[in-house]
């Protein structure tokens, strides 16, 4: 079962994978044309009654391929106003044709009563809530009528999120959907066909570009809203931290603060006037310093513990009890990740490994990177947490379930960028859950490596990273 949500994003993988939207469409009007076969009789007339968008482009298509029987084709609202180009040209195409086509302005004048088969092709995925004008009336009309009703993808006002149908949502007989099942469909009194239109199998499992669709940020947003990160970091090194609380910031999260030893805290602060911190007496992250970050932790969204802090004794029995005492999210980076598979704690934990730390933690690795997933999936069993293991295929998994991101390139092997990706992850991890954060961290800076590596090739630095990382975010529009 997929929800509509990440039906789009498995859409948009599939295109830049190589499968134009287009060509799904036209499979999908393909498959559907089928199952109407399936429904009709010779002499039938097949009424569509199609909505502006992409559900409406499908059986725009459907109708070229059942030119055996008589197609009516009823568009709600003007033809201009259709949402999508490849939805446009397909209703253009039929206009050409001379198909018996018409836009319906007014929904009260739709009239079914030719109809020996229904076609509700109105509304699709990511529509939720009561249904509105024209559809309300449309729906009404289609429920009230003697033909047999087959819906595309879902039943206009289902929402494929929760599975829920709005109160006047039309009552199919037949549905035909598409790659997978939806939410609500194997609870409705109608016959249900999974349509395979030819998306790869490779488009749920590589996080590409329309992964992206994930981030969004309302228009009324307060500060705050999109997460505070506490980065706990510094002593042996300054740079880390820094990169880490910048990419942080650069990701878009509404404040960033860190948490370090006196000894080094001027130096961090001076990488940017945008860093928060909260400096700790001493030259390194100690015991005593673990109440007091406990209390800034507190005020915090997610936790990312361990760009800079280094393997000294003491500071891995800090970071130790602070690990243990969170509850929340945290994304454990560098040193402090050897320690993981001996906590018990009851935080989300998203590690971040390159292959030679996962060995020290106790994993095993593999040139194979297929192989590789199932051997980082059953250590992420193991352990309990999500892990997203760095390398030329980035895998992600929480065992449960996981991807890979091919981002990056060579040049990445430079020192600091895997700080810059646990910042990005942590910021994702004030807004998303564990493992979508780490999905999207990899992508996203690996993407920005690409993005830099145009001009710098491998001679590229951490540091390069920082002013991509918004573009690196960008989603492609659709059309």
């Amino acid at each position: 079962m997929i929800k509509g949500s990440e039906m789009s994003v498995v859409d948009a993988n599939a295109e830049a994978l190589g499968v134009p939207r287009k060509q799904l469409m036209e499979s999908s009007g393909n498959a559907l044309a089928d199952a109407i076969r399936e429904v009709a009789s010779a002499t039938d007339c097949i009424l569509i009654v199609a909505g502006r968008g992409n559900n409406g482009g499908d059986a725009f298509v459907t109708a070229r391929f059942l030119d055996e029987f008589d197609v009516q084709v009823r568009l709600l609202g003007r033809a201009e106003t259709i949402t999508t180009d490849i939805a446009r040209e397909n209703w253009d195409t039929l206009v050409t044709a001379e198909y018996d086509t018409a836009e319906i302005r007014d929904s009260t004048a739709l009239d079914l009563s030719d109809a020996d088969v229904l076609v509700d092709a109105m509304l699709g995925t990511g529509i939720s809530g009561n249904l509105r004008e024209p559809v309300k009336t449309a729906a009404t009309a289609m429920n009230e009528a003697d033909a047999p009703v087959l819906s595309v993808d879902v039943p206009s006002g289902l929402d494929s999120e929760t599975g829920d149908m709005a109160d006047t949502a039309v009552t199919p007989d037949h549905v035909v959907t598409f790659h997978d099942t939806k939410p609500g469909l194997a609870e409705l009194d109608a016959d249900i066909r999974v349509a395979d239109i030819g998306i790869p199998e490779a488009a749920e499992l590589f996080v590409e570009r329309g992964d992206l669709q994930r981030l969004s940020r309302r228009r009324d947003s307060h500060k705050g809203d999109h997460g505070e990160v506490l980065i706990i970091g510094g002593g042996p090194y300054t740079g880390a931290p820094a990169l880490t609380a910048q990419a942080a910031l650069r990701t878009g999260a509404d404040l960033v603060k860190v948490t370090c030893p006196t000894s080094v805290a001027h130096e961090i602060q001076g990488y940017s006037e945008n860093l928060i911190l909260y400096p700790m007496q001493g030259r390194r992250l100690q015991p005593g310093h673990v109440g007091p970050v406990m209390e800034y932790a507190r005020e915090h969204d997610v936790l990312v513990i361990g760009p800079g802090l280094g393997d000294d004794d003491e500071t891995l029995d800090a970071a130790r009890a602070i690990i243990e005492s969170y509850d929340g999210t945290a994304v454990v980076d560098a040193d402090p990740l050897q320690i993981v598979p001996e906590i018990e704690t009851e935080a989300n934990l998203i590690c971040t490994p390159h292959q030679g730390e996962l060995v020290k933690m106790g994993g095993r690795s593999s040139a194979d990177w297929q192989e590789r997933c199932d051997l980082v999936a059953d250590f992420a069993a193991d352990i309990g947490h999500t892990v997203l293991l760095k390398g030329a295929y980035d895998i992600v998994t929480d065992n449960d379930q996981h991807r890979v991101s091919r981002t990056g390139n060579a040049g990445m092997t430079v020192g600091g960028t895997g700080d810059i990706l646990a910042g990005v992850t942590g910021a994702l991890a004030a807004v998303q859950d564990p493992f979508e954060a780490a999905v999207l961290g990899a992508y996203i800076t690996g993407r920005a490596g690409d993005i830099v590596a145009d001009e710098h090739g491998n001679g590229l630095v951490a540091s390069d990273l920082l002013d991509a990382i918004p573009k690196a975010m960008e989603q492609p529009k659709t059309k």
